[in-house]
């Protein structure tokens, strides 16, 4: 009778235990103040440095990369895809005024394919050192029958600190604040199963390079611009984009209009618009339209904002403006 290993099962442990190797590497060159252990520890340590801050208050996300794998997974690139996860959690976090601290990774799989899995895990230490935060650890799970071969998913779960009397969370915003928008650098990771609808097989293909462009991390743009004038309210435009993300940081009694004609729409969006013949209500609640993530300022700090933003890389245009209403987004133009 033929013996039966956990290999032969469709599970390797000595490839994967190989594979660490790598990710230890790549964990490392993302290292900050902080960190006291090694990936590989039954539980990742981290100490932080409570001692520059009054009231610290820990901030905390979790959050995957949807679909957009499906486009990975047909181009066959993976490179950038863990930048993807790591921007989904430490842009939400950073809405809150938060500082990155550590970064856990979760790689599920059907088969162990080491040079895509050290594309992952190489895009998700770019990230990490983009957003200054240390990747202290992760898990590699290899389920062969619950995911196909070549097919893997993603999840992600972050931490950073900000002194409570710093958090942002939109209750100083004022009727005749304005809204800036921060530019996207594509769809970034929603609205994907919209996009595999109204493209064919063939035209994801064809743009696959704009529909993986990695989502913009805008940690050091926002935390930069937070030290030189006071940001009342962000909002990180993904799932349910602008109609169900802004309307957070709007207090009791106010509303937001934005104007749709302030910022250039990337082409992109209006191939997929024209594609499937879809709406406009429809794609500023899907998709983030060329803008990944709003701050709410007093009308006069915004030239001095943009300049700021733009200094650091980042695109940025007044593109809406606080109104008396009920807590809504409308968009004109």
């Amino acid at each position: 009778m033929r013996k039966v290993t956990y290999k032969s099962a469709g599970v390797d442990i000595d490839k994967a235990n190989e594979l660490v190797k790598s990710y230890r590497r790549f964990a490392a060159s993302t290292n900050i103040k902080g960190v006291i252990s090694d990936v590989g520890s039954f539980g990742a340590l981290f100490r932080p440095d409570f001692k520059k801050f009054k009231d610290p208050v820990l901030v905390s996300s979790t959050d995957g990369v949807g679909t957009k794998l499906k486009i990975a997974f047909l181009a066959d690139k993976h490179d950038t895809i863990g930048i993807d996860l790591v921007a989904m959690s430490a842009n939400d976090i950073l809405c809150s005024g938060a500082e990155g601290l550590f970064f856990l990774d979760y790689i599920s799989t059907g088969s162990i394919k080491s040079y895509v899995l050290k594309d992952i895990v190489k895009g998700i230490a770019d990230g990490c050192r983009e957003a200054r935060y240390a990747l202290v650890g992760g898990e590699t799970a290899e389920m062969p029958g619950l995911y196909n071969a070549n097919e893997y998913d993603l999840a992600g779960f972050g931490v950073g600190i900000v002194d409570k009397d710093e958090v942002i969370d939109g209750r100083s915003t004022r009727i005749g604040d304005v809204v800036v928008g921060l530019e996207s650098t594509g769809p970034h990771s929603n609205g994907y199963s919209l996009i595999r609808k109204v493209f064919n097989r063939k035209e994801l293909k064809a743009h696959s390079k704009k529909l993986l462009a990695p989502t913009r991390l805008y940690s050091r743009a926002i935390l930069s611009l937070k030290k030189k004038i006071k940001i009342k309210g962000i909002a990180n435009i993904t799932g349910g984009a602008f109609y169900d993300k802004i309307p957070r940081i709007i207090p009791e009694g106010m509303a937001i209009e934005i104007n749709k004609n302030s910022w250039r729409v990337p082409e992109i969006f209006s191939e997929i618009k024209k594609a499937g013949n879809v709406d406009d209500k429809e794609m500023y609640r899907t998709l983030n339209m060329g803008i990944g993530m709003v701050a709410v300022l007093s009308k006069r700090d915004a030239d001095k904002a943009i300049n700021i933003l733009c200094a650091g890389g980042v695109g940025a245009h007044v593109i809406g403006k606080v109104i008396k209403g009920r807590r809504e987004v409308t968009i004109k133009g």
